[in-house]
């Protein structure tokens, strides 16, 4: 791909130089308590809590860079996985129960256990072979050292562990999106349908492949034959909201013939969304650059936890742990809680998919870089407002969180 602009800001509007957000806080505050969201933010025994300031006005742009504004209602889209599953707000747990806020020597981490594998993984975290409880563990050995400290170990070993706030607000040289722009070599796409191929699992990319498939595009998910979307182990019910319609083709990667059929299907493609760290392409032989100069595509959309650059670029990262990451939380007057539900994965899938709209416009060909902790840290509010401006009072009793 002959490449005239790496690294342009994509999206400026989450970017800190740039703000364009319209912020009214009375407004701001109804709509955040009628989301459903709400619901799920605070602690089990304690009152709802308010979004960060930027959070429900950001949302609001999501909404017309995406074509869902007065289509869909986006920001209740945030309570709808667990409209779906029953999830309720638990404070330092995530709604999924899977993540935690735990507390190093010298401030919070976030640390996600979602796959018994995870957990096999601790006793080389913490040094040794008694864990019991993990949790309890955890609670005992995290403090002696500092958040630095069992961040960088956890990367290493494959946890998706994240300090609050460590990423910082979005700029110039580290945006929450890059891409990769190609000379012209097309016109502005107008014919459909748009062909979309979802490599993506869980909730971003397949979020992404939604909304594009709202606007008429065909989705194909193609899945790992080893290792499929971990969302089919989870209700049937949100797995139908984000999937129904759509073809499913399982391919074995592993084999020369896998990766002929999938070399094919992007071939064929004008919209491939993954979520592949990109150590995970490489052992499976896959080579973006000559996949994306083959074929058709317009756009690449490619979702990590931090980023293409290293050193971050193959460190796991899911939503909950992701949003801390950028600073994405909620507060009360004892600290730091979980905002909504795995919010990182849902202002990521909107934003590629305000990418990938945006690349079909454009006539060129777009390799799009998207980091979910940088996306998250654009919605921070960055220790701007103190814990008491961020608390609700008791009586106000918001929406429950409902999904379509």
């Amino acid at each position: 791909m002959q490449v005239d602009d790496w690294g342009a800001t994509l999206l400026g509007a989450l970017i800190d130089r740039d703000p364009k957000l319209s912020i009214d806080p009375e407004a701001d505050r109804r709509a955040w308590q009628q989301s459903g969201a709400m619901a799920l933010t605070g602690r089990p025994d304690g009152p709802a809590l308010a979004a960060p300031k930027r959070l429900v006005p950001g949302i609001d742009w999501l909404a017309r860079a995406t074509g869902l504004a007065g289509r869909v209602d986006v920001l209740a889209l945030l309570g709808e996985r667990a409209a779906c599953t029953g999830f309720v707000r638990a404070g330092r747990a995530s709604c999924g129960g899977a993540t935690r806020l735990l507390d190093a020597f010298d401030g919070p981490l976030a640390l996600s256990l979602p796959r018994p594998t995870d957990v096999a993984l601790l006793p080389a975290l913490l040094g040794t072979d008694a864990i019991g409880d993990p949790w309890v563990a955890l609670e005992r050995v995290l403090p002696t050292r500092p958040a630095a400290h069992w961040v960088a170990l956890g990367a290493l070993l494959g946890l998706a562990i994240a300090g609050l706030d460590e990423v910082g607000r979005p700029t110039v040289e580290q945006p929450a999106v890059r891409a990769r722009i190609a000379s012209p070599a097309f016109g502005p796409r107008v014919d459909e349908p748009v062909h979309v191929l979802d490599l993506s699992s869980l909730w971003a990319g397949p979020l992404c492949a939604h909304v594009l498939q709202l606007h008429g595009a065909r989705v194909s998910k193609a899945e790992s034959a080893d290792r499929p979307d971990g969302a089919r182990i989870g209700t049937a019910l949100f797995f139908d909201l984000l999937h129904s319609g759509q073809e499913s083709v399982s391919l074995d990667l592993r084999s020369d013939a896998g990766r002929a059929a999938l070399a094919a299907r992007v071939s064929e493609s004008d919209i491939v969304i993954e979520a592949s760290r990109p150590r995970a392409l490489e052992q499976a032989g896959i080579n973006v650059d000559q996949l994306i100069s083959s074929g058709r595509t317009r756009a690449w959309i490619a979702i990590t936890g931090y980023g293409q650059d290293r050193p971050d670029r193959n460190r796991t990262a899911f939503g909950d742990d992701a949003a801390v990451a950028g600073g994405l939380v909620a507060r009360d007057r004892t600290g730091p809680v979980f905002l909504a539900d795995a919010i990182a994965d849902l202002l990521t899938g909107l934003t590629a998919a305000a990418a990938a709209l945006a690349a079909l416009r454009s006539g060129r060909q777009w390799y799009v870089d998207i980091s979910m902790a940088r996306v998250a840290a654009a919605f921070a509010d960055h220790g701007e407002s103190t814990a008491l401006d961020l608390v609700d009072d008791d009586d106000v009793e918001p929406a429950q969180p409902r999904h379509r």
